[in-house]
């Protein structure tokens, strides 16, 4: 599917400790979950449609998603990659409201991300336009969202190319050790989409989507993993190359992953990002 027909989102906090590592837990001191672990909330990265609509800001309308390159943003120079795994849903609506999301597709995601201080919501850092995120072109199929899920069955790797030298930028963690995983995600995005308030860092996302004429799609990034400290610690630069690894622990070792990497050449049941940064 293509994502520029649809609605793009992201999801805060839903990895213990990225929040903490990335210095943006301060940004939801104030903001109440139900319990200790649940994500923060839901932010918009794009926005299909006219920029002239009266809720939606205008810098979503503007696609964001490059499968090749980073752009590096202008001014900036604190970027790191957000490896995720991306779901894509099939929206069910009943009158105004979301009722159901239909798992589709998932996919190896880079929820690329500015550090700095004084941005009002999150997705201000997140889409400073064209190519500043990335989703893998190679979908995997997915039938059920549940423990029985081929989906159960994946972990998510990121790496740093630089200088020829291959460094691990994430923890290599499994999809589903995320805090909110599954039924209970799914019954959380669907709470969320409907009735997250303007609140912190966080924005309505009800009223964008009916600007966007409530949409049969759309696509979820559901959390940043834990960096390693060398990736905590270590910003892109230019003609680095970010990678995003989606992999089926029964079929791969670490060790058959980091080969991949350094040949550049990945089987067809792992899902791929690989972006060069550009300044």
């Amino acid at each position: 599917m293509e994502l520029i027909n649809i609605p793009c989102f992201g999801v805060a906090g839903n990895f213990t400790g990225h929040l903490e590592q990335a210095g943006e837990d301060k940004d939801f001191v104030n903001l109440k979950t139900k319990e200790v672990n649940a994500p923060k909330g839901i932010f918009p990265t794009y926005i299909p449609g006219s920029p002239t609509k009266n809720k939606t800001p205008d810098f979503l309308s503007v696609f964001p998603f490059n499968p090749e390159k980073i752009i590096f943003p202008k001014g900036e120079s604190k970027l790191q990659i957000e490896s995720e795994c991306a779901l894509i849903f099939n929206v069910v609506w009943k009158d105004d409201l979301i009722i159901d999301l239909i798992p589709i597709s998932f996919g190896a995601s880079n929820d690329c991300s500015i550090r700095k201080e004084g941005a009002k919501k999150i997705s201000e850092k997140k889409n400073w336009g064209k190519a500043s995120k990335g989703f893998s072109s190679n979908q995997i199929k997915i039938t059920s969202f549940d423990e029985a899920s081929v989906i159960n069955d994946y972990r998510i790797a990121s790496f740093l190319v630089r200088d020829n030298k291959v460094y691990e930028y994430g923890q290599d963690s499994r999809v589903k050790d995320y805090s909110y995983i599954y039924l209970k995600l799914k019954d959380w995005l669907i709470e969320k989409f409907n009735y997250q308030s303007d609140e912190g860092p966080l924005e309505n996302i009800h009223e964008y989507f009916l600007e966007a004429g409530k949409p049969s799609s759309l696509m979820v990034s559901i959390g940043a993993t834990r960096y390693t400290a060398w990736g905590e610690t270590n910003f892109l630069q230019d003609k680095d190359k970010a990678l995003v690894i989606l992999y089926p622990e029964s079929k791969y070792s670490k060790d058959d992953i980091l080969e991949m990497v350094q040949k550049g050449d990945f089987s067809k049941d792992i899902s791929a990002l690989i972006q060069t940064v550009e300044i």
